[in-house]
């Protein structure tokens, strides 16, 4: 892709996320993803509206007045992107590969967790990782990552998650946010991969699909190629084989949910060449609804 082109559709991308950002980090990103604790912030003498519980009693003593401790949310979060390169993802019989749609809701990630001073860093796998970008803060990095994403060429058309789900876990050193955007179409099932990543982090993994892997419709004989292994497949178009297929594609995607549900990762599914805000604000309504109810 042309730098000229490439500039031109990142800025297209900024302006068109640009208020979808403003009304998730204003309060669903903040309010579902913590800081790691509090931290104090000053000691200040008691008011009427302050709560009794936070005077410090030794302070008060000193200075023969009532003093509380202030104390603020240590907001500052790292945040991992893990995109899924492999030749998977550029499969698209909709208006756009599932490979492009990562880097959308990537963009919409990473700006919604600048908008909130959160780092932001990238990790682009296939059977290998193929780029790495430790998290960092601020507006130009958010901009090299999407950018990144929008012109990387991986060189291997292979899969293999659960090696990208360990070397996360070596790099995440402390506890972050990540987010796998993979269409799980792996040899391996990486279950137990996830299961002990999200046991130190807060992983949600989005399970990306072209809308023919859900619904088979052509009725024609065809034949097709697998993007990763080169492994042709005929497809006759007979109405037997049609529902062969179609059933064989709603398995894999409980499967996947099945997995998910297992390892006790948030899974967020999304079409691509669709609305990609729903779902997202869909899993920020749910998550929501679950921490409100266990506070």
């Amino acid at each position: 892709m042309l730098d000229t082109e490439l500039s031109r559709q990142l800025r297209l991308l900024e302006l068109r996320t640009d208020r979808i950002v403003e009304e998730i980090s204003a309060g669903a990103y903040r309010s579902v993803f913590k800081g790691r604790g509090i931290e104090f912030d000053e000691v200040r003498e008691y008011t009427l509206e302050d709560d009794v519980r936070g005077i410090d009693w030794n302070v008060s003593a000193r200075m023969n007045a009532p003093y509380v401790k202030k104390y603020v949310e240590e907001r500052e979060l790292s945040v991992l992107l893990m995109v899924d390169v492999s030749a998977s993802g550029a499969f698209g019989a909709a208006e756009k590969t599932k490979r492009r749609t990562a880097s959308e809701l990537a963009a919409l990630i990473a700006f919604s967790a600048g908008k909130n001073g959160d780092k932001v860093g990238l990790m682009m796998f296939s059977d290998k990782i193929e780029l790495y970008l430790p998290p960092k803060s601020g507006r130009i990095h958010s901009m090299r990552l999407i950018r990144e994403m929008m012109a990387f060429e991986p060189s291997s058309p292979g899969t293999d998650i659960r090696l990208a789900l360990r070397e996360a876990a070596n790099l995440m050193k402390k506890r972050g946010i990540i987010f796998l955007l993979s269409d799980l179409l792996s040899e391996e099932s990486p279950e137990l991969e996830l299961k002990m990543l999200n046991r130190r982090q807060d992983l949600i993994a989005v399970k990306l699909s072209d809308p023919v892997e859900k619904s088979w419709q052509i009725k024609l004989p065809v034949m097709l190629e697998d993007a990763e292994t080169g492994e042709l497949v005929t497809f006759d178009g007979s109405v037997e084989q049609l529902n062969s297929v179609n059933l064989n594609m709603s398995q894999l995607h409980e499967k996947h949910r099945d997995m998910c549900r297992r390892a006790r990762v948030d899974l967020i599914e999304i079409e691509s060449g669709g609305d990609i805000i729903k779902p997202v604000v869909s899993f920020f309504n749910r998550r929501k609804r679950r921490l409100t109810h266990r506070s």
